[in-house]
């Protein structure tokens, strides 16, 4: 085993000596100043070799005298063709080109682009993706692509908690320009703090991410780039409205402040005030709420001295409240006129992120990140108190360089992390502070044409997990022309906020049990998991028009776990893993533009995900085994003034799913052990009048499917089988909506 270590290790060392182009891409502008497209596509004409540029716009990309004709391209810009017959600089500039019909073509080509030549397997989601949905929230950016899971959390406070591989989003590394953003006390709630006007794209990574992000990814990542105010239109407003009472608004307004300073200030606000209780069970399908959330953002560029960097400042104050209809706070709480549940969070965060490029040496750099944020969380369920407040503080220092040439590049740096906690649950007081600081090296090997490696280690050291070592390891081969076979193996760890991330457990009449053994985290041992995987991806063209087929099967083995065992009905037991504990996922996906102006996508997944509960091995609940996705695209051909209609249409096919157990509830309390698989049917319409106007109406669940059952014992909230914690269905129903979209 230690030989072939070594061997892979050396392996890409031997083709040290292959001549590459380097270059950079920038946006064409009146002075020429260098202002870097980051992902743009180089790649030679007649073959699969390919790159994309970096952040500030460079890129490396092998020689061969086989080739002559270097093709740039870039959405929203014209796509060149270059004649490059020897090695040597490119410094080019692409021109806008948003008038030319061909232009939205290309954007509908490139809104989810999967990575050919990457080592790592990765989904990139941009903007015009987004705009199939209303996409309102971060928690509902996902709806159209497969491949991420969208479920629903409980039958009160209306938030969607997403899945990848099997695993719910703790096991998830969620970041914001590779700054980790939701985790401990925003685990629940954090994704609907994040307006959908503010993303720019979505990287999604199956598997264990890279090291440089941390230690805590299982089994995956998400992260999300937000608008930029040097590229940001300089006002965007956009209205929403739907028949649930919601109400929502976005502007953002940018301004170029001098050659270098830009600025944006994005203003997001939604409330909804209505009582809707569409299935008639005394409760509200959707909670009274109220937010406000304001991000001032500032960027400075002067790509000439090699510097970059981003300044962000955000304040948000969120309002929930749910329960029975009627339920009044000001006479009702704490007593038994009725059920019912306020959940109120102030947020302030801020990040920076530096960067310098050196001039003379554009694949050598450093970078430095850090954010610090200060949550707070007053709430109450019936008689359930939980209050958490949490400060949290990171940091991360990169340098970028490559070995011998540009095949050869690696990733070294330190990181620092602090975690303060103070949680108060049922009037019993939780705290505790979690320091980390690690080192961590990544390696990374690029042979465009058949192979690359990315290797990565980091050590941390922890108050509470101790000292450990972390390795990640993704390897992609590609045997013939368009398709890419990928592997990939990592570590995960992470300290679980048990209360946080399972707030929605409050909301019954369980009582709540730690079963612990001395363990550094409120008694509990930190979690730990190995993952590891497969992928192919083969790009094809059929009737001269692009699709893609792609299969994956992931497993993620717990060696620790934080198991939450609710097949009891009248407590919830946390303890540390005794047993078995896994997830497995295949995923089958197939998309193609069936049509000139017609997309479809479709995939079918598969999971295998069991937990050792004191009653066995079981079934994870409230999972469907079998899923079934289909998105088809229509968009007629646009005129010369951007004007155009959109179609959009989605199929969710969910088999059935196992539920927790109630079999020593009484017979009126009782549910089966499993409830039937159901489908969802989304879809909207765009009408864009111009390039600076549109509007957009549409439907979510449209065959009008609802769970009847959602709060189990709602004739009684406050006796000892009240339960809204099964919920496996929408609750709502038919939800209509419309809006529109303005910019200048």
């Amino acid at each position: 085993m230690k030989q072939i270590l070594i061997f892979l290790f050396w392996l890409p060392f031997f083709g040290i000596a292959q001549e590459t182009v380097e270059g950079m891409v920038m946006e064409a502008n009146e002075q020429n100043k260098h202002i870097g497209l980051a992902g743009a596509n180089v790649y030679w004409q007649g073959s699969p070799i390919g790159t994309m540029t970096q952040d500030d716009g460079t890129f490396s990309i092998p020689y061969s005298n086989e080739y002559n004709k270097l093709i740039i391209s870039f959405v929203g810009f014209q796509s060149d063709t270059l004649t490059i017959d020897a090695p040597k600089p490119v410094h080019h500039w692409l021109k806008p080109s948003n008038q030319l019909d061909e232009v939205v073509v290309e954007q509908k080509k490139e809104a989810v682009q999967k990575a050919l030549f990457s080592a790592q397997n990765v989904v990139t989601v941009n903007s015009a993706e987004l705009l199939k949905a209303a996409c309102c929230n971060l928690s509902e950016s996902f709806e159209t692509n497969p491949a991420i899971d969208v479920n629903f959390n409980d039958a009160l406070t209306g938030t969607k908690q997403i899945e990848m591989l099997g695993l719910t989003s703790p096991y998830l590394l969620i970041t914001q320009e590779n700054i980790p953003m939701v985790r401990g006390a925003s685990q629940s709630f954090g994704l609907t703090f994040t307006p959908g006007t503010w993303v720019e794209s979505i990287q999604i990574t199956k598997g264990a991410g890279s090291v440089i992000n941390g230690y805590e990814s299982i089994s995956g990542q998400i992260n999300t780039e937000l608008q930029k105010p040097l590229t940001d239109v300089p006002v965007f407003v956009n209205g929403y409205a739907n028949l649930n009472g919601r109400l929502e608004l976005n502007t953002h307004l940018n301004t170029k402040v001098s050659d270098t300073w830009s600025t944006g200030l994005y203003i997001h606000g939604n409330r909804r005030d209505s009582e809707e209780d569409n299935n008639d069970d005394g409760f509200l399908d959707m909670p009274l709420s109220n937010q406000i959330n304001i991000m001032n953002r500032w960027q400075y560029q002067n790509p000439e001295k090699g510097w970059v960097s981003f300044f962000n400042v955000r304040y948000l104050n969120d309002q929930k409240q749910v329960g029975e209809a009627g339920f009044d706070p000001e006479t009702d709480r704490f007593t038994t006129n009725a059920w019912g549940s306020e959940i109120d969070t102030e947020r302030f965060d801020g990040a920076v992120k530096l960067g310098y490029v050196f001039p003379e040496m554009p694949f050598q750099s450093f970078g430095f990140q850090a954010s610090y944020s200060h949550h707070e969380q007053d709430s109450y369920y019936g008689f359930n108190t939980y209050d958490i407040d949490h400060e949290s503080i990171y940091s991360n220092l990169l340098f970028n360089s490559i070995i011998g040439n540009t095949k050869h590049k690696f990733t070294t740096g330190l990181s620092f992390a602090y975690d303060g906690y103070d949680e108060l649950v049922n009037g019993e007081t939780f705290a505790r502070s979690d320091r980390s600081a690690g080192a961590f090296f990544e390696y990374n090997y690029t042979n465009l044409e058949k192979f690359s490696l990315t290797a990565g280690a980091r050590f941390d050291t922890h108050n509470r997990i101790g000292n450990f070592f972390t390795p990640r390891l993704h390897v992609r081969y590609t045997p013939w022309e368009n398709g890419s076979f990928r592997g990939s193996f990592g570590i995960g760890r992470r300290a679980a906020n048990i209360f946080a991330e399972n707030q929605r457990l409050f909301a019954s009449s369980r009582t709540i049990q730690l079963n612990g053994n001395e363990g550094s985290v409120y008694g509990f041992d930190p979690e730990k998991a190995v993952n590891y995987g497969l992928s192919f991806i083969q790009k094809f063209r059929l009737f001269d028009r692009p699709g893609d087929f792609s299969i994956d099967f992931y497993r993620t083995n717990f060696e620790n776990q934080i198991v939450v065992d609710w097949e009891n009905p009248q407590e919830i037991v946390f303890s540390n893993l005794d047993g078995k504990s896994y997830a497995n996922s295949l995923q089958v996906e197939l998309n193609h533009r069936i049509l000139p102006n017609v997309e479809m996508r479709t995939a079918y997944k598969f999971y295998d995900v069991k937990t050792d509960y004191q009653t066995g091995l079981l079934q994870k609940p409230l999972q469907a085994k079998h899923r079934f996705f289909t998105n088809v695209g229509y968009n007629t051909q646009p005129k010369e003034n951007g004007a155009q209609w959109r179609f959009d249409y989605t199929l969710h096919l969910l088999g059935e799913q196992r539920l927790p157990s109630t079999a020593s509830n009484p017979m009126e309390f009782q549910l089966g052990e499993f409830a039937d698989g159901y489908g969802l049917m989304n879809a909207q319409i765009t009408k864009v009048f111009s390039d600076t106007f549109e509007v957009y109406i549409g439907g979510e669940n449209l065959t009008n499917f609802r769970q009847y059952n959602a709060v189990l014992g709602a004739d009684d909230p406050f006796g000892d089988y009240f339960d809204t914690t099964i919920v496996y269905a929408p609750i709502f129903g038919r939800m209509l909506y419309t809006g529109f979209r303005f910019k200048i």
